[in-house]
């Protein structure tokens, strides 16, 4: 196992047990590491196989646990911006959004863990406007997933709000992101963009990928539902500061 390997692996340990934990955050936080060690061709494959193994693990294991009312509603959403994303990919200057998108993250989730620290009321009940305004965040999401594959942290600022149990937000994120990861899965396929460098990556990956769910199942089910919500807007923090360096 050669050096990069190797601490690619321990990459994939950290990120994929703050997956487990919390139901998202393992690619766009492990993406700038690995591929600088092991190459973007290779590491974005190996990452997208092994997140989709985590979140499927999930999504079966968890299955009761899921909610498939906003299921629907977020991949519905995010569907709709998809093609807008895809179509921007195209013609955009990707850096510059890039940046001001990172920021958006960073002031957000900075905002949710002062409220959380400070101990400041949830929100009660979204009023219809409120709740528009959270759609538009899922379609935004999509648009984003469209230009950067990193739609992520738009789903949890939708998510966070509208599914309160610890359990069924990690269950659901997991289910959104079996079926996301799937479709691309199959794209790499159809273009026979497996080959046997990142076969032998993805076989390095998957020890450490199983030692993450363990200890994030570990931890998750030892946490309450405050430290939870502020371990999760932490993540959140941490992938717009990722986006902002990287980018």
């Amino acid at each position: 196992m050669t050096t990069g390997i190797l601490l690619s692996c321990l990459v994939v340990f950290v990120t994929h047990t703050l997956e487990a934990v919390t139901g998202f955050g393992c690619t766009v936080l492990a993406l700038p590491f690995v591929t600088a060690l092991l190459g973007i061709k290779d590491g974005v494959i190996a990452l997208t196989v092994i997140a989709w193994l985590l979140a499927a693990y999930f999504a079966v294991t968890k299955w009761k646990q899921i909610d498939f009312r906003q299921y629907f509603i977020i991949a519905g959403c995010m569907l709709l911006g998809l093609p807008v994303g895809i179509y921007l990919f195209r013609t955009v200057n990707m850096a510059n959004l890039k940046r001001m998108l990172a920021v958006f993250i960073c002031i957000v989730s900075a905002w949710q863990l002062f409220r959380l620290f400070t101990k400041q009321k949830p929100e009660g009940k979204l009023s219809r406007l409120r709740r528009s305004m959270y759609y538009l965040i899922l379609v935004t999401g999509g648009i984003v997933h469209g230009m950067f594959s990193s739609g992520g942290p738009f789903v949890v600022l939708y998510s966070s709000k509208m599914i309160r149990d610890k359990g069924s937000f990690r269950a659901t994120m997991c289910l959104l992101w079996t079926t996301l990861n799937l479709i691309i899965i199959t794209g790499y396929t159809v273009s026979h963009s497996f080959n046997a460098e990142n076969g032998k990556i993805i076989a390095c990956f998957i020890p450490f990928l199983l030692a993450g769910i363990f200890t994030g199942e570990k931890i998750h089910n030892k946490i309450n539902t405050h430290f939870f919500s502020i371990l999760v807007f932490s993540i959140l923090l941490l992938t717009g500061i990722t986006m902002l360096i990287s980018g």
